[in-house]
């Protein structure tokens, strides 16, 4: 039987890759079959679907005294087998119990997120615990299995068993990230390529609708009823397939309902020894979100990485309302967070980094787009 003992109380930050190897060895993470090759990047783990989806009635949680099984009985509209592949639908909201489990030593919690292929898909993605009272956040100790709800929002997707979607960040003791830490970091080796670092609640990423490429877009607008995506499937798509390409520079009205891929206009770095994590928007600054917060991995555009600054691309949704988006307005803030010790390997370093150096970048699933089909 499986000891959980607690971690030592100085034992504090983010756990690196071979630290979530070793859980994954004695058992904290549980696998329903032997990790993928690349399933354990810096400092998270990517998470996988089972065999199986239930289309449910509506998105929910289950609350701390009930589980996630028992609530599918209640909402389960229609069983769906993934182990040859299948099609989830756009509007429907599907859970799909993962591959993989916890039971997590005292001390420590696990926060998860879409992947960064499937945030520019626009699959809302969450993952649920039993007991949850929120989504995409699993609490100290926590000992049981792991779901996740899907909902395509703009293309309808192919997956199966096996198939990568959501990403999970373990962390030990409390956060430790404050702007006290940024402040610290930049100066030891600043965190963006050029320019003033606005520090106020984490790192300030400002949306570029102007210093990209003369020759390329700005941002790219999902196409409405386009066609299937298959979510294992890299460069098989042709782009202007499924995007509009924004090519006018220095203000964009934001269409109600409609998705965005954007790019920061900073170039942004994080160091070997820590992590980090794009926050949720303050809605009080405009009529949009940033729709996916997302992770950021130890050497994510740093030269330990061979990266030289790497913009964060920013999918973006606006509210009910039309909405001007300008030039160098901030859209979101990243915090930054120590690892408990320094990686074996950081974001680059011939690990299936597929964003490494990026500028404006659509997902893995797309061909490389070219300018001159304008």
């Amino acid at each position: 039987m499986l000891k959980r003992q607690a971690v030592p109380k100085n034992l504090q930050g983010i756990l690196p890759a071979r630290a979530i190897a070793e859980y994954c060895a004695q058992g904290f993470i549980a696998l329903a079959r032997p990790a993928d090759a690349d399933q354990i990047q810096p400092a998270s783990l990517d998470l996988r679907l089972g065999e199986v989806a239930y289309r449910v009635r509506a998105s929910f949680l289950p609350g701390p005294r009930s589980t996630v099984a028992h609530r599918l009985k209640e909402l389960e509209l229609h069983r769906i087998d993934l182990t040859g592949g299948a099609v989830l639908e756009t509007g429907c909201v599907y859970i799909v119990p993962l591959q993989e489990s916890l039971a997590l030593p005292k001390g420590v919690s696990a926060t998860a997120n879409p992947k960064s292929s499937t945030g520019r898909l626009d699959i809302f993605t969450r993952v649920i615990t039993d007991q949850a009272q929120a989504f995409d956040t699993v609490p100290d100790g926590y000992k049981g299995p792991l779901y996740a709800e899907i909902s395509p929002r703009t293309f309808p997707i192919l997956a199966r068993t096996g198939s990568r979607l959501s990403q999970i960040r373990f962390r030990a003791g409390v956060s430790l990230a404050s702007d006290a830490l940024i402040r610290a970091l930049h100066a030891q080796d600043p965190l963006i390529a050029e320019g003033h670092a606005d520090i106020d609640n984490g790192l300030a990423l400002s949306v570029d609708l102007s210093t990209l490429p003369g020759d390329g877009p700005v941002g790219f607008r999902a196409k409405r009823h386009a066609g299937l995506v298959d979510v294992d499937r890299k460069a098989a798509l042709d782009v202007l397939d499924y995007w509009e390409p924004i090519w006018r520079r220095g203000s964009l009205v934001l269409d109600p309902d409609q998705f965005y891929i954007l790019a920061s206009k900073e170039a942004v770095r994080v160091p070997p020894t820590h992590a980090a994590e794009m926050v949720p928007f303050n809605p009080l600054v405009g009529e949009f979100r940033v729709h996916y917060a997302g992770f950021f991995d130890p050497g994510f555009g740093h030269s330990s990485g061979a990266g030289e600054g790497s913009r964060g691309v920013l999918e973006v949704r606006s509210h009910e309302v039309p909405f001007i988006l300008e030039d160098g307005q901030i859209i979101g803030r990243l915090v930054y967070e120590p690892l408990t010790e320094a990686p074996e390997s950081v974001y680059g370093q011939g690990i299936g980094s597929n964003y490494q150096r990026q500028g404006l970048k659509l997902s893995k699933h797309f061909k490389p787009f070219d300018p001159s089909a304008r």
